[in-house]
């Protein structure tokens, strides 16, 4: 084994160690140190790593720029140990995905939505209306990813509180969720419903299959693609439409639409609605004013009479 693959395999161990899955940035650290080996060369310089990242010609650019900030990150750690090693400049290629404009519900979809799931056909236990209800639901009024929501274990929903606890998702940040009574009502008649169904604990999760098993995220996504045909919200089936996480995008945007119209203010509030959302960062939330047009326009308007 030569010093720069036992580096890599040190690099992904240190990394998982401290919570990082590196599935998708392991596979590329392990093609670029094949690549290297390939090339014979001994250490890793910055058009070597430049030279990889574009290899796959038919993707978007900035999928090349993804892969280099993977192998970035990885010859940081090798330059500790082989000085000779060359980190990529971070400004190289510096093309991003376009981001889609999200499809921001009215208040009657969503109720179209959540009604159309209670009449999800009848099972055997009867569960499955009830849990595509609730979970609908719940991604409207908190904004929560959808990961977030099926994750959630018993001891995370504090209906005595009426607060959600979300542990380590995405860029592993755990924050905690205050919810509104009506929300708190209608988790525990969820919780009552399905402990009647499964008085024997056949999972931690909050919200279960008609099996008592745990909900996952595909289970969710292919009922909200059903029903969103079936409402109308979206055509046959390989046509575009409303995605699942536009729900969180809604809430978003409500919520600073609200602000606006009462003149509350936003920029104070924003790092309050960012952490609530789990964003790392104000930026990812102050993107949604650029994004819609009413939000644009009223952020205008604010800074005109400042």
């Amino acid at each position: 084994m030569n010093e720069i693959r036992a580096a890599a395999d040190t690099y992904l161990k240190i990394r998982r160690s401290l919570g990082f899955k590196m599935k998708n940035d392991g596979k590329l650290v392990n093609q670029f140190v094949y690549f290297l080996e390939e090339r014979g060369a001994v250490y890793i310089t910055a058009a070597i790593a430049l030279d990889w990242a574009m290899q796959p010609k038919s993707c978007h650019p900035a999928y090349w720029r993804y892969r280099l900030w993977a192998i970035r990150r990885f010859a940081k750690y090798v330059q500790a140990l082989d000085p000779r090693t060359e980190i990529p400049q971070s400004g190289v290629l510096t093309q991003r995905y376009p981001r889609r404009t999200p499809h921001i519900y009215t208040q009657a979809e969503i109720i179209r939505l959540i009604e159309a799931a209670k009449g999800t056909r009848k099972t055997p236990k009867g569960l499955w209306g009830a849990t595509f209800s609730t979970i609908f639901g719940l991604l409207a009024v908190t904004g929560m990813r959808v990961a977030e929501s099926v994750n959630l274990n018993r001891e995370d929903v504090d209906l005595s509180e009426g607060i959600l606890t979300i542990l380590e998702t995405k860029f592993k940040k755990s924050r905690l969720v205050p919810i509104h009574a009506s929300t708190t009502k209608v988790l525990r008649q969820y919780a009552r419903l399905r402990d009647s169904l499964f008085p024997k604990l056949q999972t931690g999760s909050f919200f279960v299959t008609e099996h008592g098993r745990r909900l996952t995220a595909k289970h969710v996504g292919k009922k909200f693609l059903a029903l969103t045909r079936k409402i109308g919200l979206r055509g046959a089936k390989g046509t575009p439409g409303p995605h699942l996480h536009d729900l969180r995008h809604a809430f978003t945007v409500r919520t600073m639409l609200a602000w606006y119209r009462s003149d509350v203010d936003v920029e104070g509030h924003m790092p309050e609605l960012s952490t609530y959302l789990g964003h790392v960062n104000t930026d990812q939330t102050y993107w949604y004013i650029s994004a819609i047009p009413e939000l644009l326009s009223l952020a205008a308007k604010r800074l005109e009479q400042t």
